[in-house]
C-alpha cells in the first residue's frame, strides 16, 4: 500500500512540475504576444507595463504550483531531515521571490491595502 502511494504521489508531483513550467512559459508567450501587439499599435510604454505585470503574474503563479509540487514530494516521497530542510529553503527563496514579484508588479507589500475601488 505504502509503495502505491509513494508511486501516485511521484507521479502528481511530476505532473505539476510540469505544469507550472507549462504556466510560466504560456505566461512569456501571451505577454509577448501582447507587448508586441501594444508595441505595433503604437502604445510603447502600456505595452512595457501591462509585459511587466503579466509576465509577474505568470511566473508567481508557476512558483506557486512548483511549491506544491515540492511539497508533495517532500511529504509523501522522500520524508528526510534533509530534503525537509532542502524544502524549506526552496518555500524561502520562492516566498521571497514571490514578495519581491508583488511588489514590482503593484507597487506594494501584499499585506498592505491596495486602494480601493
Amino acid at each position: 500500500m505504502r509503495e502505491s502511494v509513494k508511486h501516485w504521489a511521484e507521479l502528481a508531483a511530476g505532473a505539476l512540475e510540469l505544469f507550472g513550467i507549462a504556466v510560466i512559459m504560456l505566461a512569456i508567450l501571451i505577454a509577448t504576444t501582447s507587448m508586441v501587439a501594444q508595441s505595433l499599435r503604437g502604445k510603447g510604454h502600456e505595452a512595457y507595463e501591462g509585459y511587466r505585470r503579466k509576465l509577474g503574474q505568470g511566473i508567481l503563479l508557476g512558483l506557486e504550483i512548483l511549491v506544491g509540487a515540492d511539497i508533495i514530494q517532500t511529504v509523501a516521497v522522500e520524508f528526510t531531515l534533509h530534503s525537509v530542510g532542502v524544502l524549506a529553503l526552496v518555500v524561502l527563496v520562492r516566498t521571497f521571490l514571490s514578495f519581491t514579484m508583488e511588489v514590482e508588479i503593484s507597487g506594494r507589500w501584499p499585506w498592505q491595502q491596495g486602494p480601493s475601488k
